[in-house]
């Protein structure tokens, strides 16, 4: 099975992609999935789930270096906030048929988690707190002198 690949660039921060992910359904339940070279853009290295998420907190807040990540929120709902440096735009995943491709050198945040939400992390790289952007100012001084 080789589905094509159906990505939709975001209007103000165009590096990252909502990836459509294809559904099988049948008697049995609901399919979703991605793959290497069709809906993901990298070969994970390292996955993780957020879950159980208390009302009015606020994941994620920092950028990579050189991780790409790819989320799916599998259950539930959660609003992600992207952020280039430049702009920033809201994407509400809320579904397992899409996926949200964040390259490096992106700003993102998790917020509004629904009480049954379970994100799920794809990274390109294995755990490296060397590789966080933990701090806004330096990434927006990163993004002006690069």
């Amino acid at each position: 099975m080789n589905p094509a690949k159906a990505t939709h660039n975001l209007a103000n921060v165009p590096a990252v992609q909502l990836v459509d992910l294809p559904i099988v359904d049948d008697s049995r339940g609901r399919l979703s999935f991605a793959q290497y070279d069709d809906q993901l853009p990298f070969i994970p290295q390292r996955f993780f789930v957020v879950s159980d998420v208390p009302a009015g907190q606020v994941r994620g807040g920092h950028a990579h270096r050189t991780t790409h990540q790819f989320l799916v929120c599998v259950k539930g709902s959660v609003l992600i906030v992207v952020d280039d440096g430049r702009k920033s735009q809201e994407i509400l995943l809320n579904s397992a048929a899409a996926g949200l491709y964040i390259p490096p050198k992106i700003w993102a945040t998790q917020q509004n988690y629904s009480a049954d939400a379970l994100l799920l992390v794809l990274s390109s790289d294995a755990y490296d707190p060397e590789e966080y952007i933990r701090d806004y100012d330096e990434f927006r001084s990163g993004i002006e002198s690069g």
